[in-house]
């Protein structure tokens, strides 16, 4: 029974102009009316029931359109949050229904297969996609990623040029575009940066530092480099996990890049006192030599190595020749912690190559050829003292350190070393880059750790067979030798301890293949398994 929410009465009666029921004590209107009772069974009037995956009306969606629909809205998630454009959004859509016809998906699998999608989709645009960018989106494992990437790229048939190859200088724009750290940068610092980041790239790919890498962290070394050029403070490691980069791979990377340009500065004068340590402070002068060597025309005769002919003493004095009062002189770049003499060496190098008042002016073809007499370098060093003792009794140097001590260690102070006119500042293919001359020339990494690998094998091949031959035939050892002393140096542990007797399993192993009459050559090349596989398991001895 109903009762009054005002009197608590419970008899009512009907309103005839409202049709509601009012209590007939104190005639309040009661707000649980209109309650109308439906009674008929069967075919009496139904509700409407309401249901996730309905319109609202009555119509009950499908199971193929309820997975249609979280399908299409799952893919709509992962290209906003890729900032795909809508053409490229509805690429993906079209790519993930021509693939399942029409069926799309659900589950785990079906994140990242249009991850997949929405990378093949990228690249066969020529726009790069980081694979690690997209694992984070989806929430997947990279390698997982990458085998279904290859499962698509099959599926799709897709071969040159329709899957063009990865576009290293293009993720570098990308990033320098949409890196947080870069955010506050002016326009024109913005666009001298990637320049010079597009030069050190191609540089990077001459010297195979991206050969058969990922090209993530050698981009997260460039940035940080030319951020360093330019006078922005940024972190590698802050840099590294913005761009989902393995920081302690850009690190080696960085290092790596370091070395190289450590490498090319040995042609400069001063060259032999440049280390790992200095080479960002002098990263301008081997940055210019570089740019001024990649644009010099090959001379009509080359050296016996293949150098090709460059005016040295143009690019130096271009990079040193400072005036001492315009606070941005050779001394403003130096540390503090630097002698006074390593200054007077930079500045007397500065003048030796203006030729001025009987200088001695040079050029070479072959930088080994460049020597200095004593003669020359007895008056330039008189002739710089002189001047800098004009300075200091003229108060000029003290106020040039007052402006360094105020303004403290500022590269970027200096931005006329780079010039942008170089045509490793654009885009080229790889037969151009390799083309370029930027002052060195060397092997891939691999190679060079392959042959070191190799040469360690033999080493170890060499001493097994010492071994071996002592202990099958003892009268013919010689009392003298030692079996061990062929690998003792060369094998350490984790811990760079010695093991005992300087033996481990590779040793064990290459014994165990050389009594098996195994092949040297193929020894050397290090496929233990294969070889155990083929000539001890399956030799057909029980």
């Amino acid at each position: 029974m109903p009762i009054c929410n005002s009197c608590k009465g419970k008899t009512f009666i009907r309103d005839d102009i409202t049709n509601n029921l009012a209590c007939s004590t104190c005639g309040r209107l009661q707000e649980y009316d209109n309650l109308v009772d439906q009674y008929g069974g069967i075919n009496g009037p139904t509700g409407t029931f309401v249901s996730v995956g309905t319109t609202g009306s009555g119509n009950v969606y499908s199971y193929k359109e309820t997975k249609i629909y979280e399908a299409r809205k799952l893919i709509d998630d992962v290209s906003l949050r890729l900032g795909f454009s809508p053409s490229e959004s509805d690429d993906v859509k079209r790519m993930v229904a021509t693939i399942t016809e029409g069926e799309y998906g659900q589950g785990n699998w079906f994140n990242v297969f249009v991850g997949a999608c929405s990378y093949v989709g990228m690249r066969r645009d020529n726009k790069s996609l980081p694979i690690s960018e997209v694992a984070s989106v989806i929430g997947s494992d990279a390698y997982e990623l990458g085998r279904m990437i290859m499962r698509v790229v099959n599926f799709l048939d897709l071969k040159k040029p329709n899957f063009p190859e990865f576009d290293i200088v293009n993720l570098f724009e990308r990033t320098l575009r949409n890196s947080h750290s870069f955010a506050d940068v002016e326009g024109d610092k913005v666009q001298r940066m990637k320049k010079q980041g597009i030069f050190l790239i191609h540089c990077a790919m001459k010297w195979f530092l991206t050969t058969g890498r990922r090209p993530l962290p050698i981009v997260a070394a460039v940035l940080v480099l030319v951020a360093e050029l330019n006078g922005i403070s940024i972190r590698i490691e802050e840099l590294a996990k913005e761009i989902h980069a393995v920081v302690h791979t850009s690190k080696l990377r960085y290092r790596e890049l370091l070395q190289a340009l450590v490498k090319v500065a040995q042609a400069l004068p001063w060259g032999k006192d440049i280390t790992v340590k200095n080479v960002v402070k002098n990263a301008p002068f081997v940055i210019q030599y570089m740019e001024r060597k990649a644009m010099s025309k090959l001379s009509k005769k080359k050296d016996s190595e293949g150098g090709v002919g460059l005016d040295l003493g143009d690019v130096v004095r271009d990079c040193l020749r400072k005036d001492i009062g315009d606070g941005t002189d050779m001394m403003s770049f130096e540390d503090d912690s630097e002698t006074e003499m390593e200054k007077l060496k930079l500045a007397h190098q500065s003048r030796y190559f203006e030729a001025e008042d009987g200088g001695c002016a040079l050029s070479v073809d072959n930088v080994d050829k460049l020597k200095l007499s004593h003669e020359c370098l007895s008056m330039m060093y008189s002739k710089f003292l002189d001047e800098v003792g004009n300075v200091k009794s003229s108060g000029g140097l003290k106020e040039v350190r007052e402006r360094k001590k105020r303004r403290g260690f500022e590269l970027h102070a200096c931005t006329e070393w780079w010039n942008g006119k170089s045509a490793l500042s654009r885009r080229l293919l790889l037969k151009e880059i390799l083309e370029k001359d930027v002052g060195l020339d060397v092997v891939p990494p691999s190679f060079v750790n392959g042959c070191v690998t190799v040469k360690k094998r033999r080493e170890k091949i060499n001493a097994a067979k010492l071994r071996i031959d002592k202990i099958m035939h003892p009268l013919n050892a010689h009392s003298g030798d030692s079996i061990d002393t062929c690998t003792s140096e060369d094998v350490h542990t984790t811990k760079k301890r010695k093991r005992a007797r300087g033996i481990d399993w590779e040793d064990l192993i290459i014994e165990t293949l050389l009594l098996h009459r195994v092949k040297e050559e193929e020894i050397e090349k290090g496929w233990y398994n294969v070889l155990l596989e083929l000539h001890v398991f399956n030799s057909g001895i029980v």
